[in-house]
């Protein structure tokens, strides 16, 4: 005997839409209540009473560490950055470095997810049986899903919570997504953690870490040059397009 899925009433589509307007009204709240909390001075003011609980709670401090960050990601919380860089100050470079990828990637699929289930999953049927130039570039998405993802994750303006929502709204598979999203973020998260492994001695001489160190040329031009190599396929691709016409 066949199963039947529930109709999809009004009520339904209403509910599908509350994860995402969850995490949008805590990312406002966020912002008024926060803005002024998860900086480098908080950080500095507790440095001791941090360094001290992970000495003697390492694999707790790491836990705790990881569950706040997902919650800085999934609900676009002020403070991104001071958690990357408190992850390498509290953990060092390749483990400060997993957990960042870690949890900003699980972060980002809560928001993927949300967003799918509710206006991502309006935008994706329309999609479907749109026609003309949207339907070109929703093929011309589909054709280049991967190396679009990673583009998004790798050029560094694009917002990291816009890379997140639009690949949902456009209905991406879900496993390109987490994989590009894992490996996409390692370039930056390499950059931020490192920034944090100086942290002490930067604290020690009563200044703040520089963060434009990622617009150094040595640091953007290699992440840069990944981004255009993604995007190398979409061009040729393109052009063989063309010449095809």
């Amino acid at each position: 005997m066949s199963s039947m899925s529930a109709p999809d009433t009004p009520t339904r589509r209403w509910t599908r839409h509350l994860p995402l307007a969850a995490i949008l009204l805590v990312a406002g709240l966020g912002f008024l209540l926060l803005r002024d909390t998860l900086t480098f001075e908080t950080l500095r003011a507790n440095r001791e009473a941090l360094t001290a609980f992970r000495d003697a709670h390492f694999l707790l401090m790491a836990l705790g560490f990881a569950l706040a960050y997902v919650a800085i990601v999934a609900f676009s919380l002020p403070g991104a950055a001071v958690a990357s860089v408190t992850g390498g100050f509290l953990f060092g470079l390749w483990a400060g470095t997993a957990l960042n990828v870690a949890a900003a990637t699980i972060g980002a699929v809560l928001i993927f997810l949300a967003a799918r289930a509710g206006l991502g999953r309006t935008v994706a049927q329309r999609l479907e049986t749109s026609e003309g130039t949207l339907k070109r570039v929703k093929d011309g998405l589909r054709d280049n899903e991967v190396n679009v993802l990673l583009v998004l994750r790798l050029v560094p303006v694009v917002p990291f919570f816009v890379a997140n929502l639009l690949p949902a709204l456009v209905g991406v598979s879900f496993r390109n997504f987490l994989w590009t999203t894992a490996v996409g973020i390692i370039p930056g998260a390499l950059v931020f953690t490192s920034i944090g492994v100086g942290l002490g001695e930067v604290f020690d001489r009563g200044e703040s870490p520089d963060l434009s160190l990622l617009w150094a040329p040595h640091v953007i031009g290699p992440i840069l040059g990944l981004a255009a190599l993604a995007a190398l396929p979409i061009v040729v691709k393109a052009m063989r397009g063309r010449e095809g016409l």
